[in-house]
């Protein structure tokens, strides 16, 4: 188990597991991704995510 803070999308409960222990769904990160100027790639990735939609 990590220290990163997720949430279950079905019922809003926050946990630090990988699934939600009221509804045994899987659960979401809270946090955003980490931002890095130098992130060479982050162009494509943003476009991927657009098409993926």
């Amino acid at each position: 188990m990590f220290g990163r803070m997720r949430r279950c999308p079905q019922d809003g409960n926050y946990t630090l597991s990988f699934r939600c222990k009221v509804c045994q769904s899987p659960t979401v990160p809270v946090h955003p991704p980490r931002f890095s100027p130098q992130d060479r790639y982050g162009r494509y990735r943003r476009q991927m995510r657009l098409w993926t939609r």
